[in-house]
C-alpha cells in the first residue's frame, strides 16, 4: 500500500480542520438544550464559569464536612508509585510498554482523606485516587449525591436521556490521567481544587500514536504483573507535555487545547476527545471533581466517520503496523 498518498491525505486533514476550528468558547451562562445540540453537532467543547457555583457540593465541600459525611464508611482506592493510573508504562522486568492498572484497595474513606491530605509531608509515599468510574456517585458515594445535580438539565433535554453515569473523583495534586478518550458525552464540574486539561480532537488519531498494548497491574509491592490471559488495548503513548518523545510523523500537527477548571467551572468535553487531566489541590490538599457521562449516539455519520479516521490513521503511520481488532 502507497502510504505516501495516505501520509498527504492526513497531512491535509489535520491542516485544514486547524485552519476552520480555533480556541474552544467559554461560556458566562449555561447554554440552552439548542445551543448545546449545536456543539454536539460540531463535536466540539465549551467550558461555562461558575456554571456549577450555586451547588452545595461548591459552596460547603471541605475536609471536615467529608469526613462529617462519609466516617469510616469503605471506598474502593487506586494505589499506584506515581499518581499514574490506567497508563502507558515500560516494565523495567521485561523492557515492554504495558497499559498499566492500579491496585485497587478497599479502605475507610477517613483513613483515605487522611493520607491524601498528609501526603505533601511524605516524600516517595504512594499515590492514591478515587477514580472508580462505575456511577460510583450514585454508588459507594451516594451520600454526596444530594449536594449535586441530578443531572445537567440542558445536556439531558437536548440528548433525550439522562446521564448513564455520575462519577466523584477525590485526589490530591500527585495524581494525572494520562492521555485517552472515552466514548460518552461529559460533562464535567469542578468542586474543590482545581484541574488542568489537555484536549486534542479525535481527528488528531494519528499525532497520538495510539498502540495496542499488553495489560497490566500494579501488585503490592508495585511491580508490574501482566495480566493472565492478556489482551491488547488501543492507548496513545505520545504526550503533548513531552512532544519528542513516542511521536509519529504528524504528531508536530497537533494543535493541543488547554483549559484550567477552577471551583464552580464546568467543561462539556465531547464524545471521542482525547484527554490528559492534572490537578491542583486546594489548601486541605484535596482535589473533588464530579462528571456526567451521557452515552453517546451511535446513529448518523460521526460514529462510522470516526472509526474510518482511526483506521486510516494507523494506516499511516509506521508506528502501528501489528494492528488488532
Amino acid at each position: 500500500m502507497d502510504t505516501s498518498n495516505i501520509s498527504h491525505t492526513i497531512t491535509e486533514m489535520l491542516t485544514t480542520y486547524h485552519e476552520l476550528n480555533g480556541n474552544i468558547d467559554e461560556l458566562l451562562e449555561d447554554p440552552s438544550p439548542l445551543d448545546f445540540m449545536r456543539y454536539v453537532a460540531k463535536n466540539r467543547p465549551f467550558v461555562v464559569r461558575r456554571g456549577c457555583s450555586t451547588w452545595p457540593a461548591v459552596q460547603t465541600w471541605n475536609a471536615a464536612y467529608l469526613q462529617a459525611v462519609m466516617r469510616e464508611t469503605p471506598v474502593k482506592i487506586a494505589v499506584t508509585p506515581y499518581g499514574n493510573a490506567d497508563s502507558a508504562v515500560r516494565n523495567p522486568q521485561d523492557g515492554s510498554i504495558y497499559f498499566c492498572k492500579p491496585l485497587e484497595l478497599d479502605e475507610s474513606f477517613s483513613d483515605f482523606l487522611s493520607y491524601l491530605r498528609g501526603q505533601s509531608s511524605r516524600r516517595d509515599s504512594l499515590v492514591k485516587y478515587s477514580q472508580t468510574q462505575n456511577d460510583n456517585l450514585r454508588g459507594e458515594y451516594a451520600p454526596f449525591y444530594k449536594d449535586v445535580e441530578r443531572d445537567i438539565r440542558w445536556a439531558s433535554i437536548a440528548l433525550d436521556r439522562k446521564p448513564d453515569a455520575i462519577n466523584l473523583w477525590v485526589g490530591n495534586g500527585q495524581s494525572t490521567t494520562a492521555l485517552h478518550r472515552d466514548n460518552y458525552e461529559n460533562i464535567y464540574a469542578q468542586i474543590v481544587g482545581s484541574k488542568h486539561f489537555v484536549l486534542l480532537p479525535p481527528i488528531e488519531t494519528a499525532c497520538v500514536n495510539e498502540q495496542f498494548l499488553p495489560c497490566a497491574t500494579y501488585a503490592a509491592d508495585m511491580s508490574l504483573v501482566p495480566d493472565t490471559p492478556n489482551e491488547t488495548v488501543p492507548f496513545a503513548v505520545w504526550d503533548p507535555d513531552r512532544p519528542d518523545e513516542h511521536m509519529t510523523r504528524f504528531s508536530h500537527l497537533s494543535k493541543p487545547i488547554r483549559v484550567k477548571l477552577d471551583p464552580g467551572d464546568m467543561l462539556y468535553l465531547p464524545t471521542c476527545w482525547y484527554h490528559k487531566v492534572s490537578q491542583k489541590s486546594s489548601e486541605e490538599g484535596i482535589c473533588c471533581s464530579i462528571n456526567y457521562w451521557y452515552d453517546m449516539d451511535l446513529e448518523g455519520t460521526f460514529h462510522a466517520s470516526n472509526i474510518f479516521v482511526r483506521n486510516v490513521a494507523w494506516t499511516g503511520s509506521p508506528v502501528q503496523q501489528d494492528r488488532r481488532d
